[in-house]
């Protein structure tokens, strides 16, 4: 992913009880039908009703996408994915031989040719992830064409017209639940959804005592840096981990800040979103070397944390990203305090 192509696209724990009300919400069934004879089901999609049939082509974009197809055992109803070569190589994913299963399509951004051409019946994909009204593929004229979209939920906050708006891991769970009922595969979900429930809730379990540990993430830019605010996984791992992200009272996705206002919230650890086209090792040295941040808390004591690109936007792997990132505050806890 580059920056460009980043910025363009790019509560508490819900318990068990909240999940079942957020399930049916969604639609779901207790019963896993997996048939795919029931005719058109109804799902939202970013609070609009939409019916689906069940597809058999499905177009992923970029690894979140496609993970949420694969975890859910949805292999052979998809086609293909589109993946920019600044993502890390599905070859390091934990469905590296699913994605061997299916069609590499382009390392473009998306696009509606390529979409046609792939004689797709879904696309699964992020709003300005993927959907784009800049680029001329959105929803509404997938629908024109007959060809069926799919947003993920954490996506919905910018999404204009119909607007639906979850915390990040809850957005994920919803995504599950959702894909598991226009799939037919109501049950798988719900199983999946519990298992990341129960590992979340372990973290959680986990987080040290005391104030929270103050976090930055850093994405890109040098002149103002790109971060995650309260809209993205990233600040449901920080603080499900036991820290608090020094942006996550801004209402927003992705977004620009300032130094100034890095440096005055003196963030303790620097968590450092990893992907292709500009490793975290660069970063970090820019973060080293640059006079501004040099005197940061974090940059002084080298309390860096790399979390992969795939880990940071939605996905099942926000649930790896949160393990690691737990541990690790866990361990800066019994080094700093």
């Amino acid at each position: 992913m580059t920056t460009t192509a980043h910025r363009h696209r790019a509560a508490r724990f819900a318990p068990a009880a909240v999940t079942m009300l957020l399930l049916s919400a969604c639609g779901a069934e207790v019963a896993d039908s997996a048939t795919a004879d029931d005719g058109p089901t109804s799902v939202n999609r970013c609070g609009e009703v939409v019916e689906y049939t069940v597809p058999q082509r499905v177009v992923a974009y970029e690894g979140g996408s496609a993970d949420k197809l694969f975890a859910l055992g949805l292999t052979d109803h998809v086609h293909g994915y589109v993946m920019p070569p600044a993502n890390p190589p599905v070859s390091e994913s934990p469905w590296a031989a699913e994605y061997d299963q299916v069609e590499f399509l382009s390392d473009d951004l998306l696009n509606r040719e390529l979409v046609v051409d792939a004689n797709a019946d879904l696309v699964v994909a992020g709003w300005n992830s993927g959907f784009s009204d800049n680029r001329g593929i959105t929803p509404e004229i997938l629908d024109t064409l007959g060809i069926q979209s799919f947003m993920h939920a954490e996506s919905c906050f910018n999404y204009p017209g119909f607007p639906e708006r979850h915390t990040p891991f809850e957005g994920l769970y919803t995504d599950l639940a959702r894909l598991g009922q226009i799939f037919g595969v109501e049950e798988r979900a719900e199983d999946l959804i519990a298992e990341y429930q129960q590992r979340v809730a372990a973290v959680q379990e986990q987080a040290p005592d005391g104030e929270p540990v103050r976090v930055f993430l850093y994405d890109s830019g040098t002149d103002q840096p790109f971060t995650a605010a309260s809209q993205v996984p990233p600040n449901d791992i920080i603080r499900y981990a036991g820290g608090v992200n020094i942006f996550g009272d801004v209402e927003a996705r992705w977004t620009e800040a300032s130094w100034e206002a890095v440096v005055a919230a003196e963030p303790e650890v620097i968590i450092i979103l990893d992907y292709g086209d500009k490793p975290a090792e660069e970063k970090i040295s820019f973060l080293r070397e640059h006079p501004t941040t040099a005197s940061i808390p974090a940059v002084v004591n080298d309390e860096f944390f790399v979390l992969d690109y795939n880990e940071g936007i939605s996905s099942p792997r926000n649930v790896d990203g949160l393990e690691k990132f737990g541990d690790y505050l866990r361990d800066f806890n019994s080094r700093a305090r």
